[in-house]
């Protein structure tokens, strides 16, 4: 029998076959139910990986092959590769050349404009996605969505070098990407007729964030109007303010309803529908769940940026209603958001990371019975892939191993001894050295 650690996979990097033994399966990510007692949502099972796939899932205690090496996961959970649905791969590490000195959304958007016209060439662009997708890999995520900013001149620019890298990284990390702008911007029709051709060709979804004003719903039809025309699912930055008095997420659900779409609809952030009475927010999530609207929050980012005024502790912690949403029917699941930009100093594109935050800052926990479904099961279902993110016997063995066995020890550590497999093979989770990208960013020493 193979004993755990992480610098000893054994038969997960050489065997054709074996058995994860004695392992705790999140529940929530089986794609059929084992007949297995479940404490705190975890089930305790064995699991058979023949040929890179999961062979078969069985009650712990079930005699499999005796032939099979064995890896005795103690207890350990495991759990399936994870999905990041709200990123920003083209902005991701320029934090060391342009920081954000006040720290605030109002300098985020100045300085990342700056940094865009000064600095974004394909090579600029292209080593630093590759750098984020390196660190997302290493940590165990399989499907990314990524927000590209595309006004004039980058949404070709970073459009055809997004094709690129989802080749490039077909078979490791799926990646979907969504047009970010203002809506406003379909105005000009010249410039949203490339952007839209752009889209369609890449596969990608249609997006941007709404502001309150009034054109705002002619700006959403015509957004909407476009989508339907070229079968294109959405995915909107919405109300990411503490302002009361925004609430375009409501007008989105209405734009929903009012066309009749049917397409997938994701409003991330909805930072403000948690500043506003319990009646208009209460009318608000019966629309959005009426509408099917899938919401993702960014509770690292958002706490980051929400409600930050220097020399002032903050008084609330910038996200959105979550657990009413989700009680008023709605999806619901959370996101890295930016990693290392002035719209966030920090983050790795650590999924788990995410999650341990996440259940912190929204209180997912007591019970954790089905939380691990925010990083898992929930946003595959909303990027259109549940395929991935579940644990299902004839599925690729795509899984992260941990040595923790229970919730407290799952999320009082960063697991960085977390083992993932690829295809059942453990891979190499190095990070990407940060020095790496010193040339890029004019970094120095000292």
């Amino acid at each position: 029998m193979t004993v755990m650690t992480p610098h000893a996979p054994g038969p997960l990097s050489t065997a054709p076959a074996y058995v994860l033994d004695d392992a705790r399966l999140p529940a929530v990510t089986l794609a059929e139910p084992l007949d297995a007692p479940a404490t705190e949502g975890l089930v305790r099972a064995s699991i058979v990986v023949a040929g890179g796939r999961i062979a078969a899932i069985l009650p712990y205690g079930t005699a499999p092959d005796p032939a099979l090496p064995v890896h005795d996961m103690r207890g350990g959970q495991v759990w399936p590769c994870l999905v990041d649905m709200h990123t920003h791969l083209d902005k991701g590490h320029i934090w060391p050349r342009q920081p954000n000195p006040t720290g605030d959304f109002a300098g985020a958007l100045s300085v990342v404009r700056l940094d865009r016209m000064a600095h974004w060439s394909a090579a600029d662009i292209e080593a630093r996605m590759e750098f984020g997708l390196r660190c997302a890999y290493a940590h165990g995520t399989r499907l990314v969505r990524t927000h590209l900013d595309s006004l004039p001149p980058h949404h070709d620019l970073s459009w055809d070098l997004f094709r690129e890298m989802r080749a490039r990284w077909a078979g490791r990390i799926e990646l979907q990407a969504v047009a970010l702008m203002p809506v406003e911007a379909t105005r000009d029709p010249a410039y949203f007729e490339a952007l839209l051709a752009q889209v369609v060709r890449s596969g990608g979804l249609i997006g941007g964030h709404p502001e309150m004003g009034p054109e705002l719903d002619s700006d959403l039809d015509r957004l909407f109007g476009a989508a339907m025309e070229h079968g294109l699912d959405i995915d909107f930055h919405i109300d990411e303010t503490r302002d009361p008095g925004a609430k375009t997420l409501a007008a989105v659900a209405d734009a929903v309803l009012r066309h009749g779409f049917e397409g997938k609809v994701v409003a991330g952030h909805c930072c403000s529908l948690a500043r506003q009475d319990g009646d208009e927010a209460a009318r608000t999530i019966d629309k959005v769940a009426r509408a099917g609207v899938g919401i993702v929050s960014l509770p690292m980012c958002n706490m980051y940026l929400q409600d930050r005024f220097a020399g002032l502790t903050p008084r609330w912690r910038g996200v959105t209603l979550f657990h009413e949403l989700a009680a008023g029917g709605a999806d619901v699941a959370v996101a890295s958001d930016n990693t290392r930009d002035p719209f966030y100093a920090y983050g790795d594109l650590d999924a788990v990371e995410v999650f341990r935050e996440a259940v912190r800052i929204l209180h997912l926990d007591h019970p954790l019975d089905t939380a691990a479904r925010v990083v898992t099961t929930a946003p595959a279902a909303m990027l259109g892939r549940p395929d991935i993110g579940r644990l299902k016997v004839g599925d690729p063995a795509d899984l992260i191993l941990f040595s923790a066995r229970h919730w407290s020890e799952l999320l009082s550590r960063p697991q960085a001894d977390r083992i993932v497999l690829r295809d059942g093979r453990a891979i190499d989770r190095t990070l990407p050295d940060y020095r790496e990208l010193d040339a890029l960013l004019g970094a120095r020493d000292g």
